[in-house]
């Protein structure tokens, strides 16, 4: 198995276990959204920290060296890692939950969130980074998808809380950058602890100072607050972190849009939920177009040059 290949497969769960994550999140939002990200967070550290302890233990096990930082130059650069990582996702989850607060429409999020699919690429123009023709074929059959597959009515007004939730895509997609920037230069699942206690913290302080909350809440909403903090959190972005690994950030984001299928297709196999043919087919799109921008079309064409 290829590293590339191994890195997807590691996406695609990261994307199963988000695509899950919006019915958590919707079902807590009957609490503040700064409260809620800060007790999903602090929940991802817990886990984390035994993890990083655990694969060092495996890694000494195994004869190899562990992730921890050696020099101060690392451990700084793993500081700047985790705080810029970890601002960015702050800020996006922060506008994602408000969001999702505002409107508890789940299709809608998630086909707004899922736009960093298009954004990444877009952006990475500027970094000098110009995609193939396959990947943007590949991106515009992808929103063709997710459209198809979300937005059952359309549109409607445009409301405050989609302004909130494109402003969600855009912060992701520049969170999904750095994350390329500095996941080769260190251990993914210390940044990744890294990156949830900064969200901690900045989540904790933003609920102390735009919110009221109290220990009933958090017992009311404990369920979404332990899915998404265990699963969504610390196992899913920790996922992102090693599946990112040498992988193109446009590639990452496209497998990473799956979610939405995850989310339609759990729906239909565990609460029944029924998928009309349109919802079929965008999900069929949505993976065609993950397929197509991952086909070696270039190698194969410069075999047949050769033969």
């Amino acid at each position: 198995m290829t590293n590339q290949t191994k890195n997807s497969m590691l996406l695609m769960l990261c994307a199963l276990i988000w695509g899950t994550a919006f019915v958590a999140q919707s079902a807590g939002s009957g609490m503040g959204a700064f409260s809620f990200l800060a007790g999903r967070s602090w929940m991802a550290v817990l886990v984390l920290l035994p993890t990083v302890k655990a694969f060092d233990a495996l890694h000494h096990r195994q004869g190899k060296p562990d992730g921890k930082p050696k020099t101060a130059a690392e451990r700084k650069l793993l500081l700047k890692a985790g705080l810029m990582c970890g601002t960015l996702l702050f800020l996006a989850s922060a506008a994602q939950q408000l969001g999702i607060t505002l409107d508890p429409s789940t299709a809608k999020a998630g086909f707004l969130t899922a736009m960093y699919v298009v954004l990444v690429p877009v952006f990475g123009l500027f970094l000098g980074r110009k995609g193939s023709a396959q990947l943007w074929v590949s991106m515009a059959i992808a929103v063709v998808g997710l459209y198809l597959l979300c937005m059952k009515d359309g549109f409607g007004s445009i409301q405050s809380s989609d302004w909130l939730l494109l402003l969600c895509a855009v912060l992701f997609s520049f969170q999904i950058m750095a994350v390329d920037h500095f996941s080769p230069q260190m251990d993914g699942v210390r940044l990744s602890l890294v990156e949830f206690f900064v969200v901690s913290v900045e989540s904790t302080a933003a609920a102390l100072l735009f919110e009221a909350p109290s220990a009933a809440q958090f017992a009311e909403n404990a369920l979404p607050i332990l899915y998404c903090g265990i699963m969504s959190s610390g196992v899913a972005y920790t996922l992102q972190i090693l599946g990112q690994r040498d992988l193109n950030p446009a590639i990452a984001s496209l497998i990473m849009c799956l979610e939405s299928v995850f989310s339609a297709l759990g729906g239909w196999m565990l609460l029944h939920q029924n998928l009309s043919a349109r919802e079929v087919f965008g999900c069929v799109l949505i993976f065609a177009a993950v397929v197509l921008a991952q086909l070696p079309l270039e190698m194969l064409r410069r075999v047949k040059k050769t033969t």
